[in-house]
């Protein structure tokens, strides 16, 4: 009986895991997950997940409304399947890795953890599934997953979506630079994002900012584009990251190209607004990953 209840742990964590990455990476232009588990069963009678409680916690950073639609997806995926999710986030390693400890220590029958913060995180997500708790990571840590334990990956290759952004760049304005703005330092995505950028278009600088203060992220973009007239394209990695973008362009004066990895109900409006042509938005191909 343990093994058919962890089978369907992992089957239900699946299903919360991809609806939560399928609704947020790939929503902004219409894809569709690479590949999917299936989840045994669907609708709002469902009850594959009944007397499962599954753990989803991230690196949330405040203001930042991609979590808005990872938690969305994750809570209808639980209705649907009778599953009781919590959900908890930090964007600091060591307080993220107390969330999985306390995960751990109260039992639950799954853990769904995103892997921004690595190196603090990963050990704790091993021993809940040494402790025998199936184990799934989303949209950070597609290299890192299996040092966690964790049996499935789901979300974006990082790398590969930053060349296909450099590879536009190039084409449209191989001749200029790129500012590539992380917004939460240390983020493995998001520093893999733009070095797959740098690979396709190697004139690429990142400026690093506080995604959590949006108003110093604005002044610190436009400070940077008063000082350095050669930037010609700003890739962010975050709709409100795009709209501080914006912002600092249009106060500096700037004509620089503008692309961004997600969209919120503000930002397409604001860029409609601006007339601007040279302003666009990237959703690479979600994926699945498990052995």
């Amino acid at each position: 009986m343990r093994i058919d209840r962890s089978r369907r742990t992992l089957r239900v964590l699946a299903v919360v895991a991809a609806a939560s990455a399928a609704l947020a990476a790939c929503s902004s232009q219409g894809g569709a997950p690479a590949s999917q588990p299936s989840s045994g069963g669907g609708g709002g009678g469902d009850t594959s997940g009944a007397n499962l409680t599954i753990q989803m916690i991230t690196h949330e950073q405040a203001g930042d409304t991609f979590w808005d639609k990872i938690r969305a997806g994750a809570e209808d995926a639980a209705k649907s399947h009778g599953i009781k999710l919590q959900y908890s986030n930090n964007e600091n390693g060591p307080e993220q890795a107390t969330l999985v400890q306390n995960a751990i220590d109260s039992k639950v029958s799954g853990l769904a953890v995103t892997l921004s913060n690595a190196d603090a995180v990963i050990p704790v997500a091993k021993k809940a599934a040494e402790a025998g708790i199936p184990v799934v990571a989303f949209n950070q840590g597609i290299d890192q997953y299996k040092d966690a334990g964790a049996k499935m990956y789901f979300g974006s290759d990082e790398d590969l979506a930053g060349q296909t952004v450099g590879q536009r760049l190039t084409a449209e304005n191989g001749g200029g630079k790129t500012l590539c703005i992380i917004q939460a330092q240390g983020s493995v995505a998001l520093e893999t994002r733009c070095q797959g950028v740098k690979k396709a278009f190697p004139n690429t600088e990142n400026l690093q900012v506080n995604g959590a203060d949006l108003p110093s992220v604005q002044q610190t973009i436009q400070s940077k584009l008063a000082e350095d007239p050669s930037i010609t394209n700003i890739v962010t990695l975050g709709a409100p990251i795009a709209l501080a973008a914006l912002q600092a362009q249009e106060a500096a004066n700037n004509t620089a190209k503008i692309a961004t990895f997600d969209l919120n109900a503000e930002s397409p409006s604001r860029s409609r607004a601006a007339a601007s042509p040279s302003r666009w938005t990237t959703s690479p191909t979600c994926k699945a990953t498990w052995p």
